[in-house]
């Protein structure tokens, strides 16, 4: 398949013969959901380049407490900890929501990106690019109200889907805002009242995107669009 046919961002980014190095070894897999594709502080053994679907990555506090610090759907990558010089992660990756994508064994990724310099760079952009998104879920986490912050994570999530619906549980929301099972219950029953989501048990659809921007009052916006170009601004 030509890269132009590609939906991975990183990899449409890519110069010509940056994407001839690794598309030999490119392997084409399913991402269902939940599936592991990082283990905290475990030798991380591929990258994945999502097409469709979303990855979660979650830090965990002792005692078992987890809160999403990052998302990756067709924008990114996996194996940041990789391209920074590591062996692994201290967070966990797992799918959210199920898709399928590119599977690129380390074996592979290193040398390609020791050997080409732009290739280097580009996977660098994105590694900041997604530090950037990581820094910006911290304030938000710190500084917003619940129902803001599942307004953001619900457009994120949006920006990187097929269509307005996300199946998702409130028990999977819960753990993605690192909040109460019952405070994003009482925030999504919110969002339906003011019309701008309609919820379902597994599923969430998006009615009034705009609207949901607004209720963010900044938590999203300018510096997602910047870095990752999947939104339209209002």
């Amino acid at each position: 398949m030509p890269e132009s046919l590609f939906r991975n961002r990183v990899l449409k980014s890519l110069s010509p013969e940056d994407f001839a190095l690794l598309r030999p070894s490119l392997h084409r897999v399913e991402l269902d959901i939940k599936a592991q594709l990082e283990i905290a502080h475990q030798p991380i053994r591929n990258g994945y380049f999502p097409e469709r679907g979303i990855a979660s990555v979650v830090a965990t506090m002792t005692g078992g407490r987890q809160c999403e610090v990052g998302i990756i759907g067709y924008d990114g990558m996996t194996g940041i900890a990789l391209i920074l010089g590591q062996d692994s992660s201290s967070n966990e990756t797992y799918i959210q929501v199920a898709g399928n994508g590119w599977r690129l064994p380390v074996e592979i990724i290193r040398p390609a990106v020791a050997e080409s310099p732009s290739l280097r760079t580009s996977v660098l952009d994105y590694a900041h690019a997604f530090l950037v998104q990581s820094s910006r879920t911290a304030l938000v986490n710190g500084h917003s109200k619940i129902e803001e912050r599942l307004a953001r994570w619900l457009l994120m999530i949006h920006d990187r889907s097929d269509g307005d619906k996300i199946y998702l549980t409130h028990e999977f929301l819960a753990t993605m805002l690192g909040a109460r099972r019952p405070g994003v219950t009482t925030a999504l029953q919110m969002l339906e009242y003011r019309g701008l989501v309609r919820p379902k048990r597994g599923e969430v659809t998006i009615i009034d995107r705009v609207g949901l921007m607004e209720l963010t009052h900044g938590a999203y916006g300018e510096e997602e669009q910047r870095y990752f170009g999947l939104a339209t601004a209002a």
